[in-house]
């Protein structure tokens, strides 16, 4: 598919698009509550536009490893008055929750995606996505829980089981109603997976195009990064876009990244130089 279709735009993934995150936590792994408040969050979304941004995609509850879960009174507090600064800056705008009361607000505001760590497991969350025309849906795969998830993740077969468990949301969410246009699928690296796993999800990246859905891929940052290079958070910068360009030439339509500027240059780099991807075309679900 060569579109994603959102609420307010239809995404022309022939082009990688780039996700920029603005995390209104107070405890988040990549910036440490940088952009908790409120004033501080509308400037990140303005900062990230004028980087270059594709879409925002703004979340309030943090799903570090062992991070506490906000309640959902309390993450609706933290994203609101974001969302609705962000859904005028013309740019697709995603909001990254699980919970329906603030997928449902989201909505109401005109937010343009659904992008669910949990893949709308939560009970009604399928329901309101579909009671919705348009809005796009990321699903992503999580082993357990935040706070468990990195206890001991074991897979027979990461990629394997990783695709069967996209594809049958993915499948449930066809069933509600939900056009195949309107959903992407995130392999989930870091969530419930080890440095070999998040690996291996990369190296055969092209299993999960097979799906038939384009994929949005979020290495920014992340601990198997660290591993590799024995960098710090605040030093991952290039090892974020290398895996950036490794997504996208595997396949990758979306990657969700930090950094906007730098990936965005990378890009324009890797676009010029007319390097090949594995995406011309993903088959029909």
């Amino acid at each position: 598919m060569a579109h994603w279709q959102t609420t307010r735009f239809r995404i022309d993934l022939r082009r990688p698009q780039v996700m920029g995150i603005v995390n209104v936590t107070p405890d988040s792994f990549s910036d440490g509550g940088r952009f908790a408040s409120t004033d501080a969050a509308l400037a990140h979304c303005d900062q990230l536009k004028a980087e270059g941004a594709d879409i925002l995609d703004i979340g309030g509850e943090s799903t570090r490893p062992g991070a506490r879960s906000p309640s959902p009174e309390e993450e609706l507090a933290r994203v609101r008055p974001v969302l609705a600064h962000a859904t005028t800056l013309g740019l697709p705008v995603s909001v990254d929750t699980s919970t329906p009361l603030v997928m449902e607000a989201a909505l109401e505001l005109g937010v343009d995606i659904v992008n669910d760590v949990r893949a709308l497991m939560r009970p009604g969350a399928v329901a309101l996505v579909a009671a919705h025309a348009s809005a796009g849906v990321c699903l992503m795969h999580m082993r357990g829980e935040p706070g468990t998830m990195q206890g001991d993740p074991a897979y027979a077969d990461v990629v394997g089981e990783v695709g069967r468990f996209l594809a049958e949301r993915a499948a449930e969410l066809r069933r509600q109603g939900i056009a195949a246009e309107r959903i992407t699928l995130d392999p989930g690296v870091g969530f419930g997976k080890t440095v070999q796993h998040n690996l291996e999800l990369l190296q055969r990246q092209h299993e999960l195009l097979a799906l038939g859905y384009p994929l949005l891929v979020g290495w920014s940052r992340k601990s198997t990064l660290g591993a590799l290079t024995g960098r710090p958070v605040a030093e991952r910068l290039a090892g974020s876009v290398a895996a950036a360009l490794a997504a996208v030439q595997r396949g990758a339509r979306i990657v969700r990244v930090h950094d906007v500027a730098a990936t965005v240059d990378a890009l324009k780099i890797w676009q010029a130089a007319g390097l090949p991807s594995q995406n011309n075309e993903i088959p029909t679900p």
